[in-house]
């Protein structure tokens, strides 16, 4: 996790410094829609926040985390106003749950791909030279399938696994950098989420284990802006 945040800081200061060669070009206002392409970096918690029901016998001071992912994501967007905007975003993360604690290392759900449909309602601050930064919040589903268990909760008995897609919200935060011919930009985003999730395993048709997580994950994107 920390290799993925320094990498993407490297990225986030590179694009900065490229930046700043767009000079003192001024943002004409190109169209209501922008286009963003962007690297995806996804940092979930996935911590257990309650057991409701163990028969495999969990010890005490078990927990788990969810594995972060590098993904390729794209932002549509459209300005009501030079101010506000409403964005939504189009990406699959797929993500293998571990144990840690007492648990570490045990591998209990694997490929989990979740699409973390997003909406937000965005405020920009204008800047000289076309710069705008800006904050977002608006609502979220995360839509979670594919997952199957890993080799350690087989071993235990577990023959089926669910995470259930569940509702959440999400704050972000970024900016916008024109280049020379404004309509093409570069943008630096990073969004936090909060939204939970539930996990049952089942041995046949038997549910011995259900777990509530929270997944909160960090989402950090750094890409390219087309505005038309």
């Amino acid at each position: 996790m920390m290799r993925d945040q320094k990498l993407f800081a490297a990225i986030a200061t590179s694009m900065l410094a490229l930046a700043g060669t767009a000079g003192s070009a001024h943002a004409a206002e190109n169209g209501k829609f922008q286009i963003k392409v962007m690297a995806t970096n996804v940092a979930v918690d996935g911590a257990i926040t309650k057991v409701n029901r163990d028969q495999l016998g969990l010890p005490t001071g078990s927990d788990t985390r969810a594995k972060d992912a590098w993904v390729p994501t794209i932002a549509a967007e459209y300005f009501v106003s030079p101010r506000f905007s409403i964005e939504t975003i189009c990406c699959v993360t797929q993500h293998d749950v571990r144990g840690s604690g007492a648990l570490n290392g045990a591998a209990l759900v694997d490929n989990a791909e979740v699409i973390p449909a997003t909406v937000t309602l965005k405020y920009h601050f204008p800047l000289e030279g076309g710069v705008k930064p800006y904050i977002g919040a608006g609502p979220a589903y995360f839509m979670v399938f594919g997952e199957s268990v890993g080799s350690s909760a087989r071993a235990l008995g577990a023959t089926k696994v669910g995470l259930s897609s569940e509702f959440g919200a999400a704050l972000q935060a970024g900016v916008d950098i024109p280049l020379r011919d404004k309509a093409m930009g570069l943008s630096v985003d990073v969004k936090r989420y909060f939204v939970d999730t539930t996990a049952r395993f089942h041995a046949g048709s038997q549910l011995v284990l259900e777990t509530e997580h929270k997944l909160n994950p960090w989402v950090a994107s750094a890409g390219v802006t087309w505005r038309f």
